[in-house]
């Protein structure tokens, strides 16, 4: 088997949590020696988060089974010379220093950049905030759901129009910014190899909101009108929509081509009336009669299970997708085939199966997952 790509870099994950360990993450499961950092007596409060009221619940440690997945764990009192001192013996011998403390710990413990680029001078030091290093939040503590979800105004506009703001899963903003760390740190290492420097790389968590809702934002900087939010029986475009078919299957509408679409989706669903209305041969008119076309669709749907939807679908060269239940998605066929999921094994439960990081590297397969 190719050796990964990242073996005999080595990677010192001085951080909590998700976003910036998942970054390390990433990198050892393409061969890279991550050494975990973990405060004593209990370590990376990370390691207890399934045990939080509201989510689901399970003997298992199972956050930590995914992402704390390939790493040695030392456990180090940076509060006290001595265990300074240790870490610091450890950054000599370094590649990477992620870490995603903030601001006053990362003084405490006397872990900034400068610090450590003075004992390893090519080190790649990546750090993720919760709001970045400039201006007045910038060393206030966020979480993905408060600097990811909710700053970047997610929170506020993914839901319907008759429903309150929901909380995003565990995780929902850390692992796509882990992806930005982990870009950056390629991006870093490159850069070293080119001129024999190291540099510090950061990211944010507000940041990655932001990007994420970037085409939203972007309208909003543009001066854009912002419609009422709808409902999904009020939703602007009727075949940009959801719907439930016969067997109780619900499926993910997304036509974009409105020349190309709106005829196919009529045929696949014998809705010849509507296609031969004059009224509904625009977007605009769709948008204006929304709610009878959504119920159109609503009832073609209701009339059929999701098997003959799909053929028809498919026949018909319409875009949708199943809107998956969690237990659908971590059993999904297609992302067993594409390696999205991996075994690991587990001391008592023998092979599970956890989520590989969403990168390949064609001739460097990646490090079987271990705990």
């Amino acid at each position: 088997m190719t050796a990964g790509i990242l073996n005999g870099i080595r990677v010192i994950d001085c951080g909590t949590y998700i976003a910036a360990p998942a970054a390390a993450t990433v990198m050892s499961d393409f061969g890279a020696e991550v050494i975990k950092i973990e405060r004593p007596p209990y370590g990376d409060p990370y390691r207890y988060l399934s045990l939080n009221p509201g989510m689901p619940v399970s003997d298992l440690f199972y956050c930590w089974i995914l992402d704390g997945r390939n790493k040695k764990s030392l456990a180090l009192n940076l509060s006290r010379d001595d265990g300074r001192d240790a870490l610091l013996k450890l950054v000599k011998t370094a590649d990477v220093f992620i870490t995603n403390f903030p601001g006053p710990l990362v003084r405490k413990f006397r872990l900034s950049y400068e610090e450590l680029r003075a004992v390893q001078p090519k080190l790649i030091y990546a750090h993720i905030t919760g709001y970045g290093d400039a201006g007045e939040d910038a060393e206030r503590p966020g979480y993905d759901a408060t600097a990811y979800w909710a700053r970047s105004s997610l929170m506020y506009t993914i839901h319907n129009g008759d429903a309150e703001p929901a909380l995003s899963p565990a995780g929902f903003g850390d692992h796509p910014t882990a992806m930005s760390l982990f870009g950056g740190i390629m991006l870093a290492l490159y850069n070293r190899e080119r001129s024999g420097e190291g540099t510090k790389v950061s990211t944010s968590l507000m940041a990655n909101g932001a990007w994420s809702h970037a085409c939203t934002l972007q309208a909003a900087m543009c001066g854009a009108t912002f419609l009422p939010r709808a409902s999904r029986k009020t939703a602007y475009n009727p075949i940009i929509n959801h719907y439930v078919s016969r067997d109780g299957k619900r499926f993910l509408l997304c036509c974009l081509d409105p020349q190309k679409d709106w005829p196919a989706l009529c045929r696949a669903f014998e809705l010849d009336d509507l296609l031969a209305n004059e009224n509904l041969s625009t977007p605009e008119g769709r948008r204006d009669n929304r709610a009878a076309v959504i119920e159109r669709i609503d009832q073609a749907a209701a009339r059929r299970d999701m098997s003959d939807i799909e053929r028809l679908f498919h026949a018909h060269d319409i875009i949708w997708g199943a809107v998956l239940t969690i237990t659908e998605a971590a059993d999904d066929l297609q992302m067993e085939a594409n390696g999205v999921y991996a075994e690991v094994e587990h001391e008592g439960r023998g092979s599970l199966r956890t989520v590989s990081s969403p990168v390949n590297l064609q001739g460097f397969p990646k490090a079987k997952p271990a705990p």
